[in-house]
C-alpha cells in the first residue's frame, strides 16, 4: 500500500525542495537596488494617493459575486458542446433546463435591482 504512494511522496518532496532552492537563489543572486519609484504601489498606472483604506460599495462585491456565479456557470456548457452529438435530445432538453434555471436567476436579480450601478 506504501509503495503505491511512494513516487507521490518523492514528487512532493522534490518540489518543496525546488521551491525552497528557488527563494534562496533569487535571495542570494538577485540584484538589490531599491528605490523610492520602485518601492511605491503601482496599480494601473495610476499614481497612488491619498487613503489605503478606502470604503467599497457592497454593490460591487454584488456584482462581483454575480459575475463569478454566471462565469462558472457557464464553464459546465463547454463539456455539454464538446459531446453534445453523444447525447442526443436528452442532453439537448437538459441543457434547455439548465439554461432556463440560469435565466430565472439572471431576472430575479435583475428585477431585484442587483445590477443597478449607483
Amino acid at each position: 500500500m506504501l509503495n503505491e504512494y511512494l513516487p507521490i511522496l518523492i514528487l512532493f518532496i522534490i518540489n518543496i525542495a525546488f521551491a525552497v532552492g528557488i527563494i534562496i537563489f533569487s535571495h542570494f543572486l538577485g540584484p538589490r537596488k531599491s528605490s523610492a519609484e520602485k518601492l511605491s504601489p503601482y496599480e494601473s498606472g495610476v499614481p497612488p494617493v491619498g487613503d489605503t483604506r478606502i470604503r467599497f460599495s457592497v454593490k460591487f462585491y454584488l456584482i462581483a459575486m454575480l459575475f463569478i456565479v454566471f462565469d462558472i456557470e457557464v464553464v459546465f456548457m463547454y463539456p455539454w458542446a464538446v459531446i453534445f452529438k453523444k447525447l442526443g435530445l436528452f442532453g439537448f432538453v437538459e441543457m434547455f433546463v439548465f439554461i432556463g434555471i440560469l435565466l430565472i436567476g439572471y431576472v430575479y436579480v435583475w428585477k431585484k435591482g442587483a445590477l443597478k450601478w449607483e
